[in-house]
């Protein structure tokens, strides 16, 4: 697994999304000007902290991961990797940082990673996902659950 360079300068309460594709700028540009518009009843502004560094080219869930593990504030992650910058849905991959160890027991984690430790999420979902995992009002699971019974396996957002 090669070292990726670290995350830094992300406010607490910033989504955070690491491009993994670098084929496709026309596509990022679509996802980051996406990402930037207000989002909820609010509407809310959104505050994304973007990692668009070639360094990341390629990289793996795993690699990410072990990538931003020192983050403690961080509940989810978002990757636009290759299916993000080709699918018309521009759909961003979710993916829980929680690890087994971090959970009470192995029955919370299998609970946690019922249909997997990544989902797709629409640009319009991200910050509902990272909103309500941050302060603990919904699990990964239930988003997790939501985007498995979509036909596409995408979360759209409430």
């Amino acid at each position: 697994m090669r070292a990726l360079p670290a995350v830094t300068g992300r406010e607490e309460f910033a989504v955070l999304v690491v491009r993994t594709d670098h084929h496709d700028d026309q596509a990022w540009q679509f996802v980051t000007a996406a990402l930037m518009d207000p989002w909820g009843d609010g509407p809310h502004e959104a505050h994304v902290h973007f990692v668009d560094d070639p360094a990341w080219a390629g990289a793996t869930v795993d690699e990410v991961l072990n990538a931003v593990r020192a983050d403690d504030d961080l509940a989810v992650v978002f990757l636009a990797d290759r299916t993000t910058m080709q699918a018309e849905s521009h759909a961003l991959l979710a993916v829980t940082t929680l690890t087994r160890e971090e959970c009470v027991d192995d029955e919370d984690y299998e609970q946690l990673t019922e249909f997997g430790r990544e989902f797709r999420v629409v640009p319009a979902g991200v910050h509902d996902v990272h909103a309500n995992l941050s302060i603990g009002n919904l699990g990964f699971e239930e988003y997790a659950a939501q985007a498995h019974d979509d036909p596409e396996r995408i979360y759209r957002s409430f």
